[in-house]
């Protein structure tokens, strides 16, 4: 479990981020601080893989905080999530080894995407004693040089199988309904809810799905549709 904190000014966009974090397997939210100083005890008293960063907080700006943390030599990664879109800003964050630079607003398929890029991440270097060059190059974005198509396959993230995410695939494309939910699938592809929750949850990660929350009588329900245009940003894994 990657455990969280996030360090937000604004109750309603923390209360948000504590939402979409929820929304997330394997994440956990071990606290939330309104400044760099409430930051600094929740640091004291719980260990933190990752912390979710506004720039824009009274007292110690998010870059300072950050910056300390580097020089303290503090053991966790930081996203930055925050209204400011200055260059300069977003190359300090950089420099000071931010994971990934959000700039509110923004949809949730995009918070998803730098999460499970992190979580992916987090367990390659987590995991394994040693890294092979490939593995290292994913970490840090780069794409392989590919000789023909069969040559360019991307790993799927730690949970997930080719099998069965084929054969989710393949249930997704023989499905009659445009739309469809996360029981509706598990039920035609005879493979549990919660695993079929995170494919659908990768796929649309990765555009192939679009998700929508729909509310309705009792508790909101996820539901999806395929992305025809989309549909080959799934080549790579299969």
């Amino acid at each position: 479990m990657i455990k969280v904190m996030i360090v937000e000014d604004d109750p309603m966009v923390a209360a948000l981020n504590r939402q979409f974090v929820g929304r997330m397997e394997g994440f956990e939210v071990i606290g939330a601080a309104e400044n760099a100083q409430h930051a600094i005890a929740i640091l004291a008293e719980s260990d933190i893989d990752l912390v979710l960063l506004d720039i824009h907080m009274p007292g110690l700006t998010g870059i300072e905080f950050l910056q300390m943390l580097r020089e303290q030599q503090q053991d966790l990664d930081v996203i930055l999530i925050t209204a400011a879109s200055e260059i300069q800003q977003i190359q300090h964050a950089l420099r000071l080894g931010a994971s990934d630079y959000l700039i509110k607003p923004f949809e949730f398929s995009r918070f998803q995407e730098a999460l499970l890029q992190y979580q992916s991440n987090f367990h390659k270097l987590h995991d394994a004693k040693q890294i092979s060059q490939q593995e290292i190059d994913s970490l840090l974005g780069r794409k392989q040089p590919s000789v023909s198509p069969s040559t360019s396959v991307q790993s799927l993230p730690k949970g997930l199988t080719k099998a069965t995410l084929q054969t989710i695939q393949q249930v997704i494309l023989a499905k009659d309904a445009a739309v469809f939910s996360t029981d509706e699938l598990a039920q035609s592809a005879q493979i549990s809810r919660v695993s079929v929750r995170k494919y659908l949850k990768f796929l649309s990660a990765i555009g192939y799905l679009q998700e929508d929350l729909t509310y309705g009588v009792g508790r909101p329900i996820y539901q999806y549709r395929l992305v025809p245009e989309n549909a080959h940003r799934l080549d790579p894994y299969l």
